[in-house]
């Protein structure tokens, strides 16, 4: 029973990072400190995508979930609902990179927000 709450837990985060990593530029433009964290990880949730590696925290989520005696996804409302939107069925090399690029022009527009944002700022400063 613990490895598989620990196995929803570590998708629940796997699906909050990856949410961070797609919207969390636009939370940079009301929080700017946010940024020094959003940068690294949508910069590695992009590398991700563009080199086609696997998160580390999916092979973490299938050893618990073979610790705790499961042989795939089945079940309750994670697997049945937040699965398929982390690990969606069709994923291949072209959709990976279309992802990765997905994330980089939503971020550089966050970005590009942001950093006007700034230096209205700064200029209503002066």
């Amino acid at each position: 029973m613990l490895y598989r709450l620990l196995a929803d837990l570590v998708l629940v985060v796997h699906l909050l990072f990856i949410a961070f990593v797609v919207a969390g530029g636009f939370a940079a433009i009301r929080w700017p400190r946010l940024a020094w964290a959003h940068v690294p990880c949508f910069v590695w949730g992009a590398l991700i995508e563009f080199a086609g590696w696997i998160c580390p925290l999916t092979p973490l989520e299938v050893r618990l979930r073979i610790a705790s005696g499961q042989a795939g996804y089945s079940g309750g409302f994670i697997e049945r609902y937040l699965l398929p939107i982390i690990y969606p069925g069709a994923l291949n090399r072209e959709i990976q990179i279309w992802l990765g690029l997905s994330v980089l022009a939503l971020n550089a527009v966050a970005y590009a927000w942001l950093l006007r944002r700034l230096r209205r700022r700064a200029r209503s400063v002066r």
